[in-house]
């Protein structure tokens, strides 16, 4: 043969499964299996495969999940994933993932009536986690380098809560949580002055370390009530409601400095040397054991507003309540273990509502109460202290929603109907006699509403429609570039030509690039047993288009036609 001639096996494995809920309600099993050599669908002659030709990841996912009733109810799951990449040839597997999870427990409430107090509010889960990466490549696939990499762990997690009223509108809660995790292979690194490197060699055997943390917090409630009305005015205004949340909390994280270890590293020239430090657990799958202790108040208030107004409807006896502000919210936080910069930005943050709910308005900022160097360099100075404000804006951004539809238009049928039988019985529209005898007898109308349509109406529609657009703009000032970051409008429509026809669009505007979004077209028909679709992106990046022609049975949905146009990988 030839002297380049090479022999391989492409091979491709696809599995799906769905077990019926109402099988076993106690238990679950589910499969989703696409797993095959890297080059199978650009190897493949197979036409079937031309719509994949261009698909570069295959993954897969089996999963059984089972809940065992009772007292505490105890929950377990087994998951086994694969994620594969057939450009670089690089698979990622969990083989498997176990979940176990205890329901909470209050092992000092009464059996009956309410929990009271600090004690009887004492509850506590059990979370356990075990998982087995693993990482290789389409080469070395189920060959034992692959199980030689392999990191294996288990984390074992108890979190305990309570809560309790302190001085009747006080309401406080203390929470702290224990986690153990187990590894089964550590490292150790030292300084080869000869190879002038750190070398790291794995060892193989059962470790683990433990790590706890504590927090707490305080809240309350405040109401206030302004009113506007007076004897004898009847305002508009009648009062405001300010609903104000503040909370204060606590959180500790101890250093665990009894996990890290050191190593010398010595100066080329003999003469230095420098302590570097590690632990041995860098590496696994569940992080590090941290170094760093950490000791923090936050400090937060929400608010909300409320009006009450006097209603349009003269009949009406009550005012209408209507939202000025859904939420306005104020957070900080200062670090007690810090040296410097202890104080958090200032983070504020608020949202409401217009137009009967169909536009929504959200907005933050951040302000800082720090000031920058020449460089602009945040220093330990307040800004105020440095000539400046109280605070610096270092970012902002405000988002707009806003929702049309043909159904905000819409008349009322029922009424216009009642308008016009009464009409058509000689009454008038504003009859002082009260209503007229319905001649016409409505009863045997054949216009009812659930009707079957006729061949006219599927072409007399009345084309519902809906329309949402949405506006964004962010602000950055964090080292004085004071710049738009993002600024762009975004909207999306769809239409129906007919009750079986259906057209959509959604793009948008980038006002910082000067040019327009991700743009998408959509067609839909509704062939009654039957849908067919096809979406098109015209440009971008991203052009393609994709068409489709199935049952709707669920039980038929593989009896089913699709066409794509990927997008140019090349670009």
């Amino acid at each position: 043969g030839f002297p380049d001639y090479s022999k391989s096996t492409i091979y491709n494995i696809r599995w799906s499964h769905s077990q019926d809920s109402k099988a076993n309600p106690s238990s679950r099993f589910s499969a989703s299996v696409n797993l095959g050599s890297s080059q199978y669908y650009q190897q493949s002659y197979n036409q079937i495969n031309s719509s994949s030709f261009l698909n570069n990841t295959l993954s897969s996912s089996i999963s059984y999940s089972k809940t065992f009733q009772g007292e505490p109810q105890v929950n377990m799951s087994v998951t086994a994933t694969h994620s594969q990449n057939t450009n670089t040839s690089q698979i990622n597997m969990t083989l498997p993932t176990f979940q176990g999870s205890m329901s909470r427990v209050f092992p000092f409430a009464p059996k009956t009536g309410t929990k009271k107090g600090i004690i009887q509010n004492i509850n506590f889960q059990y979370n356990l986690r075990a998982e087995n990466r693993i990482s290789t490549t389409d080469s070395l696939f189920f060959k034992q380098e692959m199980w030689d990499d392999a990191k294996m762990g288990i984390r074992h997690s108890i979190p305990i809560s309570t809560n309790f009223k302190l001085f009747k509108y006080l309401s406080l809660s203390a929470s702290t949580s224990y986690d153990e995790t187990w590894v089964f292979k550590t490292i150790e690194k030292y300084f080869d002055p000869v190879t002038d490197e750190v070398v790291s060699h794995d060892i193989k055997g059962f470790d683990s370390y433990r790590t706890y943390n504590f927090s707490s917090s305080i809240g309350t409630t405040i109401y206030g009530m302004f009113s506007f009305e007076k004897e004898g005015k009847d305002r508009w205004l009648k009062a405001i409601r300010h609903v104000m949340r503040p909370s204060v909390s606590y959180s500790v994280n101890p250093a665990f400095k009894k996990y890290y270890d050191t190593y010398e590293v010595v100066s080329a020239d003999g003469l230095t040397t420098e302590d570097v430090e590690y632990t041995r657990f860098e590496g696994s799958i569940y992080g590090v054991p941290g170094k760093t202790y950490s000791s923090s108040i936050g400090i937060a208030i929400s608010n909300n507003f409320e009006a009450k107004v006097k209603d349009r409807d003269s009949t009406a006896t009550e005012a209408k309540k209507i939202t000025l502000l859904n939420n306005l919210n104020f957070s900080t936080a200062y670090n007690l273990a810090g040296d410097s910069l202890q104080w958090s930005p200032l983070r504020i943050t608020g949202g409401t509502q217009f137009f009967d709910n169909k536009m929504s308005v959200n907005f933050g900022m951040t302000l800082d109460p720090y000031a920058l160097d020449n460089n602009n360099n945040k220093i330990n100075t307040f800004n105020i202290d440095n000539g400046g404000s109280l605070f610096r804006l270092t970012s902002a951004n405000l988002t707009m929603n806003y929702t049309l539809s043909s159904q905000l238009f819409k008349k009322d049928t029922s009424d216009e109907r009642s308008k016009e039988e009464n009409l058509r019985s000689g009454g008038r529209d504003d009859d002082l006699f009260g209503r007229a005898q319905d001649f016409s007898d409505s009863r045997f109308r054949t216009d009812d509403d659930d009707e079957e349509e006729g061949p006219l109406e599927l072409y007399n529609s009345k084309l519902p429609w809906s329309l949402q657009l949405a506006y964004a703009i962010n602000y950055t000032n964090a080292r004085r570039e004071s710049t738009i970051s993002s600024h762009s409008l975004m909207f999306s429509g769809d239409i129906e030509l007919s009750p079986r026809w259906s057209v959509g669009a959604s793009s948008g505007y980038d006002f910082k690039n000067k040019g327009f979004t991700y743009t998408q077209f959509r067609f839909e028909r509704d062939l009654l047993s039957w849908r067919m679709s096809f979406s098109w992106i015209p440009f971008s990046s991203r052009s393609s288009w994709y068409f489709f022609i199935g049952i709707k049975s669920s039980l038929l949905k593989d009896l089913k036609y699709d066409k794509r146009r990927e997008p140019d990988q090349r670009l």
